[in-house]
């Protein structure tokens, strides 16, 4: 058993017994060697015999050495291990990350960060759901996810906004439709016009109709959709014109699909959060990172 050795002295007599010598050990550990002799000296006062004798000039491990070492030897593989996990937390190739993101997120900015994240870390593994809002709330909570991306406010007292950002509105229609040819759209462009819309009494509705302004009554609001990207689908077949969030057209998404700023002062708010109990991993941080990062490339 070994008695009282602390860790520095059993690395010091492992790397004796390795070289056969202390100047070996010494240049081994990058030490002294009246250093590595010192703390050779207090291991043997600690174990309280001796662990070489002195033949010809050599150091020789005596028998209760030889055993000894079987079991410092074994220890100081855990030790190596312990380490070579701490170099890979510090810096690492891999990890999971599960998200649950508003479905404006999954066509460009979400995919994009995941892109440019696996060279960070090069054996990510990763797992994308996209979900409306109360059962985004719900994956963050019972830990089926460990980010969530969610366009409109989600207030809940057990989740932290990482980051917070506004987002405008473009409206979409197919590139041969005649309001293509401008540079912007107002609400007044979208008279005549059959409107791509969602439910009024959604959140995401309500944000709607809020854009068209004093011409909600009078637009031909005929087709509904549950999402942006859902409008954009139907606006790329030529089924009408959309009002839409930026988020979900970043990127140059949908080909054949003309995008116009749309005049309106209303924004979404869009947020990535987290669970306030399930401190971040480096992985899920470098997301936050990376995704800022794209946001401000593809949005501002």
């Amino acid at each position: 058993m070994v008695r009282g050795m602390n860790l520095r002295q059993m690395e010091v007599f492992r790397a004796v017994m390795l070289t056969g010598g202390v100047s070996g050990a010494a240049e081994l550990l990058h030490v002294s060697q009246p250093a590595a002799s010192k703390v050779l000296a207090q291991a043997e006062r600690q174990v309280g015999f001796p662990l070489f004798e002195r033949v010809k000039g050599r150091l020789v491990p005596t028998p209760e050495a030889q055993q000894l070492h079987a079991e410092v030897d074994a220890l100081w593989r855990g030790v190596e291990r312990v380490r070579d996990v701490s170099r890979t937390l510090a810096a690492p190739r891999s990890g999971m990350l599960r998200l649950s993101v508003s479905a404006s997120m999954a066509s460009y900015l979400v995919p994009r960060t995941l892109a440019l994240l696996c060279e960070q870390f090069p054996e990510l593994k990763s797992h994308m759901e996209i979900h409306v809002a109360p059962i985004l709330v719900d994956a963050l909570l019972d830990h089926s996810a460990d980010l969530g991306v969610a366009l409109l406010p989600n207030e809940h007292p057990n989740l932290v906004r990482v980051r917070s950002y506004r987002c405008g509105f473009a409206c979409v229609m197919r590139a041969d439709h005649p309001l293509a040819r401008k540079p912007s759209l107002k609400p007044a462009d979208l008279r005549d016009q059959r409107v791509i819309t969602s439910n009024p009494n959604t959140p995401y509705g309500q944000a709607l109709q809020r854009t068209y302004g004093r011409e909600a009554g009078t637009l031909k609001l005929d087709l509904e959709v549950r999402s942006s990207t859902s409008a954009c689908w139907q606006a790329q077949a030529g089924a009408g014109v959309a009002v839409v969030d930026r988020a979900a057209v970043a990127g140059d998404t949908f080909h054949g699909l003309a995008v116009r700023p749309f005049d309106t002062r209303e924004r979404l708010a869009v947020s990535v959060l987290r669970n306030r109990y399930r401190p971040p991993s480096r992985v899920q941080q470098a997301f936050c990172d990376v995704f800022d990062a794209v946001w401000k490339d593809a949005m501002e």
